[in-house]
């Protein structure tokens, strides 16, 4: 599982270190693409593969299906980890995601999300404020 959240520097070649505790579990040809709220997200090749079976089951005629199965695949690139423990993030990912001199890398439970510093600190503020986070968890069960 990855938890946390860690600040690391993107270099001039576009490498980014991946925490040590998160490592272990990338080391079978791990996949990132471009995710869900201006992020990238970095699967495991395994849980990759379970998303791709996930995404693959929706109705082709859905529109949403369709954009989504798009915003996934047509973006995704399998890494390789360095012996420093860098992945090398491909421009155009690291473009969309505005990632330049620094990104915030976060644990996601399934997946690491890697995140420009001023995009995740103004989404993590408005998602501390009590109400705006119990207005999210209203309807999940909690």
């Amino acid at each position: 599982m990855f938890i946390g959240e860690y600040r690391h520097t993107v270099d001039e070649k576009g490498r980014v270190a991946v925490p040590a505790r998160f490592r272990e579990q990338l080391v079978e040809t791990p996949v990132i693409t471009r995710w869900l709220d201006s992020c990238l997200a970095i699967f495991p090749k395994g849980d990759f593969d379970q998303l791709a079976a996930k995404v693959a089951a929706l109705p082709l005629g859905d529109p949403n299906a369709r954009t989504f199965r798009r915003h996934v695949f047509a973006h995704a690139f399998e890494l390789e980890l360095d012996r420093q423990g860098r992945v090398l993030i491909p421009p155009s990912l690291r473009e969309w995601a505005g990632l330049t001199g620094e990104a915030v890398v976060v644990g996601g439970h399934d997946h690491v999300e890697l995140w420009a510093p001023e995009t995740w600190d103004s989404y993590s503020a408005a998602m501390s404020a009590p109400e705006v986070l119990a207005e999210h968890l209203q309807g999940l069960g909690f």
